[in-house]
């Protein structure tokens, strides 16, 4: 039984490798793809499109348990790879319509696939190996980071534009990926839970087939509303108001390092034919320091002396440091340009190794608002943990396709300077949170 959970661990970790292979690598290009089309037709925005992906992830992903609970978690994860492959297939002959259709399809997709692994990573542990299986799981999905975007950078360096034949062999090659990790869910095999589950739910159900999926759907409805008045209850709550504009932070800064960030080095002029190329080494440079920043304050938390507030004002100093590097070494049309080129010239000039770096510092900053977001509500809200990761993510997606939406119209430097200002704001409301949590056990202790 230890072993098949093990085995199940390590195919769903692979799955989400090959799917976010692609997906990452999609992501991280697509603005830049789109801007490059030889093709008078098409009118559609890869930010736009990454907006809407996360606007309806956000808030599908209020509904998601519930049809993961009627449908189970292998076929929601095999129908969401589906979708996710469709998307990456749309840019080997792009349509606009297609591009926006599909974008809706895979934001309910998201939330379909994120819930279903997380059911199915719990229902493959035990208290002993949770910890574990998690930590198996996140380093596969990390290395998606990786490879999709040094495939990127082998087929794109030295070139000034992209060329048709070239966008579709790199996405025909992407979606064949997604495809071999949406077929590796269907090895998956079920838990002693799910196998629990399905035996009781066939006795039930031996007069019909239709009746085991109501008494699901009824089930699962129940929980919904119960989860529904447990969100309305902690959205008035005086922590999670408090981590609101950190969340949002997470959101504004997650669009930048996935889709900005890479569109704006493409852009870069000075880099000439190298700018191309430079996309997917930023990309690798972000999954690094996620990597390490992941690993490193994994460990350093497990030490009490080691504060979530420390972690926390490392990322802001961080991200800070790269965004005035950003400011710099970036020109400030880079992410609005309607050609594949700046116009504009940065105040130094534009320097590889600074915008690899702050692509590096981008993800270890990252990873420290994210990890310390997931420790202190995991903390604060032991018993209703689900309820609060969910306003979590609703905040911070619809902050991030705010962000997206956006990212087409303003300058370089009104973008920094938001996320500054929600960067300072809320690190300052994690604090005051931190220290509400530290009074309280120093009342209780007393």
């Amino acid at each position: 039984m230890a072993d098949r959970r093990t085995l199940n661990i390590v195919i769903l970790g692979l799955g989400f490798l090959f799917i976010f292979t692609a997906f990452t690598t999609c992501g991280n290009v697509e603005h830049t793809v789109v801007k490059s089309l030889e093709n008078s037709t098409f009118s559609g925005s890869g930010f736009h499109s990454l907006g809407i992906i996360y606007g309806v992830f956000s808030f599908s992903n209020l509904l998601a348990p519930m049809v993961v609970a009627v449908i189970g978690p292998k076929i929601c994860m095999f129908i969401s790879g589906l979708l996710y492959s469709g998307y990456v297939a749309v840019f080997i002959a792009p349509s606009t319509w297609a591009l926006y259709f599909t974008s809706v399809l895979i934001g309910v997709a998201a939330a379909l696939l994120w819930t279903a692994q997380g059911q199915f990573l719990v229902a493959n542990s035990e208290a002993s190996t949770i910890n574990r299986n998690t930590g198996m799981f996140w380093a596969l999905l990390q290395c998606s980071m990786l490879f999709g975007n040094l495939y990127i950078y082998f087929e794109w360096n030295g070139r000034t534009e992209i060329p048709d034949d070239s966008r579709r062999n790199v996405f025909l090659s992407l979606m064949v990926v997604s495809i071999v990790g949406t077929l590796s869910f269907l090895a998956l095999s079920a838990s002693r839970h799910e196998e629990d589950v399905l035996s009781e739910d066939e006795g039930q159900s031996l007069l019909s087939t239709p009746m085991m999926y109501k008494n699901r759907a009824d089930s699962a409805i129940q929980d919904t509303k119960s989860d529904f008045r447990t969100i309305r209850q902690l959205l008035t709550d005086k922590t999670i108001v408090l981590l609101s504009p950190c969340m949002a932070y997470s959101g504004l800064e997650l669009s930048f390092y996935s889709g900005v960030y890479g569109t704006c080095i493409g852009a870069t002029a000075q880099f000439g034919a190298a700018a191309k190329g430079l996309i997917g080494i930023s990309g690798i440079v972000v999954g690094v320091g996620e990597i390490v920043g992941g690993g490193l304050f994994g460990l350093l938390c497990k030490n009490n002396r080691f504060r979530r507030t420390s972690v926390v004002f490392l990322g802001m100093v961080v991200h800070f440091v790269a965004f005035y590097l950003i400011f710099l070494n970036t020109p400030d049309d880079a992410p609005v340009v309607f050609s594949t080129a700046t116009q504009k010239e940065p105040f130094l000039t534009p320097s590889v190794s600074i915008a690899l770096l702050c692509s590096f510092l981008l993800g270890l900053g990252d990873s420290c608002f994210n990890t310390q977001l997931y420790s202190i509500l995991g903390r604060v809200y032991a018993e209703d943990s689900m309820p609060a990761f969910a306003i979590f993510k609703f905040v911070q997606s619809v902050f991030a396709a705010v962000a997206f939406f956006y990212s087409g119209y303003l300058m370089l430097t009104w973008q920094l300077l938001l996320m500054v200002i929600l960067g300072f704001g809320g690190t300052l409301c994690f604090f005051m949170v931190e220290r509400m949590q530290n009074f309280s056990i120093d009342l209780q202790e007393h």
